[in-house]
């Protein structure tokens, strides 16, 4: 299947009008010309790579869309699917917690947790595009280090990241802002709020120890099994250092600049978030995307919590970007491709997977199609050839 006149946005440059042919899921050649009788004529419009999130916390809110409302989980997973197809992600991490004492607790459990991920891999050949699974473990987590053991032995989880979301560092090193947070949360007084975070603090420091301990173990198993490992919200050059000495390669929001150059002197890469990015600031307070792109130490950018910011993103941070649209891409194709040793995917060259997106750059960005292993996921029937070109499901995303 041949298509042509389109802006190829390859790893390095753009073609301006060009043309990539896909077979048996791969792309097998591309043309830095149009071919006659294309399968898909493009009309110059954008033709990239499909976009990789490595952290999407979408799929608790597709099983619980209202506090206490549980849906079944084949039908969160089907609709976060398309969601995610929509958007021009072909491979998506699902970021489920094992963290049974935070907000959303109910749903982080080690048994809703192990549910989730075990229907992912039961549901995934018949879903639209590549999930796979990113178990967030939080350090306090008594069994964190058997059930790691546990998921990587049966192949359930492709990524592991550390989590330590106690008061007063991380994610909320502002306490007070955290202690408005919880009360509001947790519907109790500010003066209650306090001596619960607080209780929390002097927990977390009487088991020091333990944990460290435990981290150490966790990632030997992680390194001894090729599952890359991440950390999370790193807030200081101590906490970084901390980190990469255990084998970290990613660094997941970090919270301060001195922290995201810390990671990169280091050899880690720096992941953040595309609503952080698009929106030019972090909704807690914490270090901009832009602010670390500009900087030269952003790497990735994730979903985090809102894929249909992705595309969004990469169309501002291309405004500035030293390698303009490229560049920009990168952050969400090939960056991460490397990252997590996708070696078959993340850019338009052949011999790759046939991931693709095909995109306008107007206003904040729209995605006309979907391409994953070749095979057309989701379109808004704008292009002409796109009801012959072979798809996965019969009923293919058809975007108004």
């Amino acid at each position: 299947m041949w298509l042509s006149d389109f802006r190829l946005v390859l790893a390095d440059r753009i073609i301006e009008r060009g043309a990539l042919r896909i077979e048996n899921g791969a792309i097998v050649a591309i043309r830095e010309s149009t071919v006659a009788d294309a399968d898909i004529e493009g009309n110059g419009l954008l033709l990239l790579p499909g976009m990789i999130d490595m952290h999407g916390d979408m799929i608790e809110r597709e099983m619980e869309p209202r506090p206490g409302v549980r849906m079944p989980m084949e039908m969160g997973l089907r609709d976060l699917d398309r969601k995610l197809a929509s958007s021009g992600v072909t491979t998506a991490y699902a970021a489920v917690s094992f963290s049974p004492a935070s907000t959303y607790g109910h749903m982080r459990s080690y048994e809703h947790t192990s549910a989730m991920i075990r229907a992912i891999g039961e549901y995934r050949d018949q879903l639209l595009i590549d999930h796979r699974v990113h178990a967030r473990f939080e350090v306090t987590f008594p069994a964190a280090l058997a059930v790691v053991e546990e998921l990587i032995a049966e192949g359930s989880v492709q990524l592991i990241s550390l989590c330590d979301h106690t008061p007063g560092q991380g994610q909320y090193r502002d306490f007070e802002l955290q202690k408005q947070s919880y009360a509001k949360n947790k519907g109790i007084s500010l003066e209650q709020a306090a001596e619960q975070l607080e209780a929390k603090i002097r927990e977390r420091k009487a088991s020091t120890g333990d944990l460290n301990a435990t981290l150490k173990a966790i990632a030997q198993y992680c390194a001894l099994h090729g599952v890359p490992l991440a950390s999370h919200d790193d807030d200081t050059i101590e906490k970084v250092a901390l980190m990469q000495g255990l084998g970290v390669n990613i660094s997941e929001f970090p919270v301060t600049i001195e922290a995201a150059r810390e990671a990169r002197a280091r050899g880690m890469v720096n992941a953040m978030g595309a609503p952080n990015a698009l929106r030019g600031m972090s909704y807690s307070g914490n270090l901009s995307a832009r602010e670390a792109h500009a900087a030269g130490v952003l790497d990735l950018l994730a979903a985090d919590y809102h894929p249909s910011a992705m595309l969004p993103a990469v169309l501002v941070l291309a405004e500035t970007d030293p390698d303009g649209l490229p560049g920009a891409a990168r952050l969400t194709t090939l960056n991460p491709a490397k990252a997590l040793g996708l070696e078959d995917r993340g850019e338009l060259a052949v011999g790759k997977r046939a991931d693709l997106m095909v995109a306008d750059n107007r206003g904040v960005g729209h995605v006309r199609m979907a391409f994953s292993n070749g095979r057309v996921v989701c379109s808004d029937g704008s292009l002409a050839g796109v009801l012959s070109a072979p798809t996965r499901h019969q009923d293919v995303i058809r975007m108004s």
